[in-house]
């Protein structure tokens, strides 16, 4: 019917029955295909109407039927306008006569024939069809000899599920969806006998009582009164005793809790309280035995429980005693055995519970804090008990994805614990502290790595954030680190995060600086702790600055050892140039120029050793290595304000040294080896003069980004760009460079680039420099816009905030383009939903909050350039369960996705306070005092 050649107009069943056989049976994907175009113009044909009922025929095979069923639904749910008023009543009459032909025939095409007639009803009531369900029930229960009874039942069951979900998704105007849905609420006073009365029935068998699980389950997704649900909560609960039961009555237990209106029946809720403290002994039995499913079944119920209501159900202070309760059943809960997300997954539920205390008056405040400060203690211990790594055996045998997933759990424990820190004080601090203290001068019971790990993690976490300056126990604890037996790769990182954190602390106190500064210079030359003891000691060089001129020769000593340089990455050798450049800033200037001579010496040697060289990959990549080297110590040494990572704007002043400046003193070295024109950073001035060059550096920059991806070659090529690119006579040599770096990065990504941080975050800032000095770059027919888009939206989902932020520079320079530039516009017309996944993604907690300003910007920029498509995506978005998290509620997002799309969207200062005020939301972190000012 549909074979190259035969345009067979869509109509009679047989032509239908033949596309449809050969939509499933040939084995040539163009006729398939060919096939499908046409079934589907077939469907929303006029002719739709009377071949579908043919196509039910009995004698037809299941698909041929399941066809026939979903073109009704379509017809009836989107050309509704096409019937006849004074067909209604026929039409419902047919869809009855089929579904109760197919009561015990396919499961599909009953299902699908449901739907069609639930669409029915949506459509016709209250005015056509004023007792729709009460109806369905009635027709259903009416004797028919030639249908089984549990056959008429299923089929009913069937036909209540979908209603409600044929309403969620339905394309009713607002103001209808408004009427609709509050006929079926009071409808439900037809549907809740009948499911309770299957229920109770001793003789109704499991498959129909799960059927009325997944009813009520679908029913009181319409916002039914809790009050009404009563009777059939308490059944779901009975029915969790049953194994066969057990997964659809925790589902059914939890819509019902957990719908948004449910907080205005305290009563009520007061009621489920008891039924689910009686799940305590079922829970114990099912961690004791291992029983995964049931433990986080019940853990779930517990949860929404708690987490939901707890505003109201704290209101309840005649109650306090039960809620408490609750409340250290969902602590057993959070605090199950085993390693997340390897052998259990319930820890993850637990969130926020006490937000509300805090929201409370003074008065009442004060009693709950008092109340529940020990169940904030317990909660700390649980959760750093869940921080611990496993056995070093076990996690060997963990696959990347589990050691990440556990990476980002261990995250959320750390954003936790800073929310429990707002109730404790200064006092979780003080416990942190006795605790390890006792753990490592306890000489009879030796203690694992593990546990010194977790309780160093707690302090890490909250110092990373919190100022602790003040704190009274961070002289102790400086003294106890030199006494931890660091014999773990995990150990020695959180060791070295640790002192970090404590950075400034050190630089208000530089007296203890001798405390663990040789412990850092130690981890030095461990390759394993390259990125932990870089990290510190960059930060150690940038906060205590002046305080480390003693220290300064051994520093540069350890930093510069041949077998350092040797055996670790690019990045943490630039890592490392900057903070000795932090450090040397604060010297004198004979000493700057003393340890930057034999400092840099030999790279000066080896650069003119290359520059002999007959050129080839090694050697020029050798050079690309070492100008990255000199650039990142020239990017912090010398200069009057610095920003780490891109992080800081914060100016700061060093002092007036006179003398010659250093910068220039070591420029004046590399003249001699004839590539110091390459220096934006040291010696801008020189590279107008080395225009005639810029063919010949483009290609041999070319040629070794071939060979070996280097972020030095990207940070290069992008200084090209921005000072050349503009001038017609240089225009093409930098074209094809850039294209060439763009496609050999674009492979990159598909070898998978989690392992080049770097790489990436180059690539995200040479984009954004394109777009900004030459846009004509993005109109090449060989650059492939939409994976670069799709890279970009890749690199936002980061861990490493500096190329999650040049990710969002390089969307804020692509997005104002997308009028000028064609080939933009389309790619991000058709792709933009998936960027603004990602930024509620990250906005959503994925990503660091200090990066909200920069997702904000991206928002802002859709705004204004695509305004329409926007107000569409963020609908769609929203619309997932727990996205982007579980701790907003509907409302919440609504609100938040209004606020957007309102007038204040001109305003970025607004755009950027919604997105911060959001984000406290969906991490829990909102209301609490430390983000008063964030």
């Amino acid at each position: 019917c549909c074979r190259r050649g035969r345009a067979t107009k869509p109509g009679a069943g047989a032509p239908v029955a033949a596309a449809l056989h050969q939509l499933y049976y040939d084995p040539n994907i163009e006729n398939k295909n060919l096939a499908q175009k046409w079934l589907m113009q077939a469907q929303v044909s006029p002719q739709a109407w009377h071949f579908s009922w043919l196509l039910l025929n009995m004698d037809k095979v299941p698909e041929i039927q399941y066809f026939g069923a979903s073109a009704l639904h379509i017809k009836i749910s989107r050309y509704w306008n096409d019937i006849p008023a004074d067909q209604y009543e026929s039409l419902k009459s047919q869809l009855f006569t089929q579904i109760t032909r197919f009561a015990g025939g396919s499961k599909i095409v009953l299902t699908r024939l449901c739907v069609a007639l639930a669409s029915l009803a949506l459509s016709m009531m209250p005015e056509a069809w004023p007792c729709a369900v009460a109806d369905m029930v009635r027709m259903f229960q009416a004797e028919d000899s030639n249908v089984d009874g549990r056959a008429r039942c299923l089929a009913l069951l069937e036909l209540l599920t979908v209603l409600p979900e044929e309403f969620q998704t339905s394309r009713l105007p607002q103001y209808r969806k408004g009427q609709v849905r509050s006929v079926l609420a009071q409808e439900c006073g037809s549907v809740f006998p009948l499911l309770e009365q299957l229920l109770q029935q001793q003789d109704s068998p499991g498959f129909i009582k799960q059927k009325v699980l997944k009813c009520f389950s679908s029913w009181v997704q319409l916002e039914i009164p809790l009050m009404d649900c009563e009777n059939l909560i308490q059944a779901a609960f009975t029915a969790l005793q049953d194994p066969e039961l057990f997964d659809t009555a925790v589902e059914a237990v939890v819509n019902a809790i957990s719908q948004p209106d449910a907080q205005r029946y305290v009563n009520t809720l007061l009621k489920l309280i008891p039924p689910v403290l009686g799940l305590q002994e079922q829970l114990r039995q099912a961690v004791q035995s291992g029983d995964m499913e049931t433990s986080h079944g019940i853990c779930r119920i517990a949860v929404a429980l708690g987490e939901n209501h707890s505003r109201a159900l704290l209101d309840q202070v005649e109650h306090w005693q039960s809620f408490l309760a609750l409340v250290n059943m969902i602590m057993f809960c959070t605090g199950i055995p085993g390693h997340y997300p390897v052998n259990e997954t319930t820890s993850s539920l637990t969130a926020h519970l006490l937000d509300d205390i805090l929201s409370f008056e003074p008065d009442k405040q004060a009693v709950y804090q008092q109340v529940y400060r020990p169940v904030y203690f317990q909660l700390v211990d649980v959760l750093l008990h869940k921080a611990q790594f496993p056995s070093d055996e076990e996690y060997g045998f963990w696959s990347s994805d589990e050691k990440e997933q556990f990476r980002i759990y261990r995250v959320d424990i750390s954003d936790t614990l800073m929310y429990v820190y707002e109730m404790l004080g200064a006092e979780l601090l003080s416990s942190l502290y006795d605790k390890l203290g006792r753990l490592l001068t306890n000489t009879e019971q030796p203690s694992t790595w593990q546990h010194t790990e977790a309780l160093l993690y707690g302090f890490q976490s909250i110092a990373e954030t919190i100022d602790v300056n003040y704190s009274d126990v961070v002289p102790g604890l400086i003294g106890l680190i030199p006494r931890i037996s660091i014999s773990n790769v995990q150990l020695a990182d959180t060791v070295m995060f640790t002192i970090g954190a404590l950075s400034e602390w050190l630089a208000d106190h530089p007296v203890m600086i001798n405390n663990v500064l040789p412990l850092v210079l130690q981890a030095l030359g461990n390759p394993e702790l390259s990125i932990s003891s870089v990290s510190t000691l960059k930060k150690i060089c940038r906060e205590c600055k002046y305080d480390l001129p003693p220290y300064a020769a051994n520093i540069v000593a350890v930093s510069t050892g041949e077998s350092w340089v040797r055996s670790n990455k690019t990045s943490q050798c630039m890592w490392l140039m900057q903070a000795l450049g932090f450090l040397l800033s604060a010297l004198q200037v004979e000493e700057i120029l003393k340890n930057l001579h034999s400092l840099i010496t030999p790279y000066i040697q080896q650069l003119e050793k290359l520059a002999d060289e007959t050129p080839n990959p090694s050697n020029k990549l050798a050079i690309i290595h070492i100008l990255g080297l000199l650039s990142n110590l020239f990017t912090t040494l010398d200069i009057s304000h610095h920003d780490d990572d891109h992080e800081s704007n914060e100016v700061k002043k060093l002092p007036v040294q006179q003398g010659p400046n250093p910068v220039s003193t070591v420029a004046a070295r590399l003249e001699d080896a004839s590539v110091c024109a390459i220096f934006e950073k040291s010696v801008k001035t020189l590279l107008d003069d080395f225009a005639p060059m810029v063919p010949q550096l483009c290609e041999m920059l070319g040629q070794m980004y071939s060979t070996i991806p280097q972020a030095s070659a990207i940070d290069l090529t992008r200084q090209l760009v921005h000072i050349f690119a503009h001038e017609p006579a240089h225009f093409p040599p930098i074209k094809a460079l850039f294209l060439l770096v763009t496609s050999v990065t674009l492979t990159l990504f598909q070898q998978g680039p989690r392992d080049h941080p770097d790489i990436v975050d180059s690539f995200m800032q040479l984009l954004a420099q394109a777009l900004k000095r030459k846009p004509d770059l993005f109109l090449c027919s060989n650059l492939d816009v939409k994976a670069v888009f799709q890279c970009g939206v890749l690199s936002l989902k980061f861990p490493e905030a500096p190329t999650v932020k040049a990710s969002c520079g390089f969307f804020t320079e692509l997005l104002p383009r997308c009028g000028e530039i064609a080939p933009v516009g389309q790619v991000v017309h058709e792709n933009g939903k998936v960027l603004l996944q990602a930024v509620l993604e990250g906005v959503g907690g994925q990503a660091s909050r200090s990066l909200m300003d920069h997702f904000a910007e991206i928002l802002f920029a859709l705004n204004k350039h695509c305004f329409s498509y926007l107000s569409v995506w963020i609908k769609e978005a929203m619309q997932q369960d727990g996205f982007p998290s579980a701790r907003v509620s509907p409302e919440q997002k609504e609100t938040f996705s209004q606020q957007i799309l309102s007038r204040e969207r001109v305003n970025k200062r607004r755009v950027k306070e919604m997105v911060k005020e959001f984000t406290l939301l969906c991490r829990g972190l909102h209301g609490t005092e430390y983000t008063a000012d964030y």
